[in-house]
């Protein structure tokens, strides 16, 4: 794990993306973009991109004149874009584990980069970002709320060194969390789905509080077409949990259709309740489903 999460390309091109919340329910929405509550103070805070539908006398025309794009002057008591993003950081989300398959496909990883890239995209846009890890009700650990390009490097410092580990009640960790952070706004949640227990209720909890909800559903191309036959024991790493089971042609097949219709089940949930729902493999390129499926969903531009 010792590769970077980005280069100066990548950041480049995170910067020409912002972040959209079209139903989150506070404050005045302007245009698709934001809430914008104007404060008595008039104290500078950062820059974000020129959005379609700003006020044009808010852009920095000296800026502009040296740079030749337009960025809008954000002050400390706007009210902007509250971004939420949430990485399942439980031992499921440890695979493959060394010696067990293609380090390139780690779940993990895969999902570090997503939440710095969707959480880097807020802080250049001037949004109020928080990230935070999900180990457990009592033991989530929250980056933020922070604002502005300066605060980029602490927080892919902060990504950088997240490791997964333990048993997550995947459901319990969201409750808490829309308990502790009222705040509407653009929830990002990245994870792989993997709770016995459940995760819909801790969803039920952060739409009550009014959070816009993106789920990012990862899975590794060994979860879907495991390289296995044979006589084997599972052991669920969270649990230590054990099954023996025999893989064969047959038992492949039922795994296939039951992991669709397991997708499918989620995606008809996500859709019903007005939910964002982006699978993806973590063999794909990870820039794709940022740049791609994530702005074809309308959570980016």
């Amino acid at each position: 794990m010792a590769e970077r999460l980005f280069d100066e390309k990548t950041l480049r091109q995170l910067d020409q993306l912002s972040l959209i919340a079209t139903r989150v329910r506070v404050g005045v929405m302007k245009g698709e973009r934001r809430s914008v509550r104007r404060g008595t103070s008039l104290e500078f805070a950062d820059y974000r991109n020129y959005a379609r539908g700003d006020d044009l006398r808010r852009v920095d025309w000296n800026v502009f004149a040296r740079l030749e794009r337009p960025f809008i002057k954000l002050f400390e008591e706007e009210e902007d874009l509250a971004v939420h993003v949430l990485l399942d950081a439980s031992a499921s989300m440890d695979f493959p584990r060394e010696g067990e398959g293609e380090p390139r496909h780690h779940k993990f990883r895969f999902g570090q980069r997503v939440a710095a890239a969707l959480a880097y995209i807020g802080l250049a846009s001037g949004d109020n970002v928080a990230v935070t890890a999900l180990y457990g009700a009592a033991l989530n650990v929250t980056w933020g709320p922070h604002r502005g390009r300066g605060r980029s490097l602490a927080l892919l410092e902060y990504i950088e060194a997240l490791r997964p580990v333990g048993h997550l009640d995947l459901a319990g960790a969201l409750r808490d969390y829309a308990m502790r952070n009222r705040r509407a706004g653009l929830c990002l949640f990245i994870s792989d789905l993997l709770a016995p227990s459940g995760w819909q209720d801790g969803i039920a909890a952060l739409q009550g509080v009014g959070h816009e909800i993106a789920i990012i559903h990862l899975l590794s191309p060994e979860e879907i077409d495991p390289p296995l036959a044979g006589d084997l024991q599972l052991v669920d790493v969270e649990s230590g949990a054990t099954a023996d089971v025999t893989i064969d042609a047959a038992m492949r097949e039922l795994y296939l259709r039951r992991l669709l219709a397991w997708r499918d089940e989620i995606m008809t949930y996500c859709r019903k309740r007005g939910i964002h729902y982006a699978a993806a493999e973590t063999s794909t390129n990870w820039e794709a489903l940022i740049m791609t499926e994530l702005r074809r969903l309308g959570v980016i531009r």
